[in-house]
């Protein structure tokens, strides 16, 4: 897989290499895409942040806003600035708790420091492993389910081929947009993506814009 990088406001900022091949694959077999793609023009998807931070800023947006969700992770950057493993442990359960992390959430955050500090886990290999073997290992971090692994794939890794069944956004995208609205089963969203392939995540990026251009970086 090709990965550019870019810089951003001091930040690298990642765009997959495989982007426009994909469109034009899309475009070329699926009547929806070739109408959707066009209305967002150059707009891709952008990876940004490294694994612990990525997974640790997932666990404290678990249920709950957008806007809480950011306020909560600016009081955990100021208890920990680094945000690094080791500096997580050393702050411990009352640190956290005083960011206004809940206990279970805390202890997630902390068992994803363990995890990262033990070697358990292995993110310096996760570029190179296959998407369900990545799965599987980010699995053993408390707090981490499937959905979230899959959303890592794909705004950290840039995998190319995820298909996030347990997300609600590509469901109603996929109901909205090939479905007439009508609700859709898991079954269902296979079926439709089968045609995506090997560019699934592309397509989902797009299910997304079509429900909220604002929503999805």
């Amino acid at each position: 897989m090709i990965i550019k990088s870019i810089a951003e406001e001091d930040t690298v900022v990642t765009v997959p290499g495989y982007w426009e091949e994909a469109k034009a694959e899309l475009m070329k077999r699926d009547r929806i895409m070739r109408k959707l793609i066009p209305q967002f023009g150059d707009l891709q998807l952008t990876g940004r942040g490294d694994a612990f931070t990525t997974l640790a800023r997932s666990i404290i947006g678990q249920q709950i806003s957008s806007k809480s969700a950011q306020v909560m992770w600016q009081r955990f950057l100021e208890a920990c600035p680094k945000c690094t493993p080791l500096q997580v442990i050393k702050a411990g359960n009352e640190s956290l708790a005083a960011c206004g992390l809940s206990k279970r959430k805390s202890e997630y955050i902390l068992d994803l420091a363990n995890h990262f500090k033990a070697k358990t886990v292995h993110p310096d290999k996760w570029t190179e492993m296959a998407d369900e073997d990545v799965i599987a290992e980010m699995l053993q971090i408390r707090g981490i389910g499937r959905w979230t692994a899959e959303m890592f794939l794909i705004f950290n890794l840039l995998r190319p081929n995820i298909l996030p069944l347990d997300d609600p956004g590509l469901l109603k995208g996929i109901s909205d947009s090939y479905f007439s609205g009508e609700p859709v089963s898991r079954s269902d969203a296979r079926e439709v993506s089968a045609n995506w392939e090997p560019w699934r995540t592309v397509a989902t990026w797009y299910m997304w814009r079509s429900l909220d251009a604002e929503t999805v970086n």
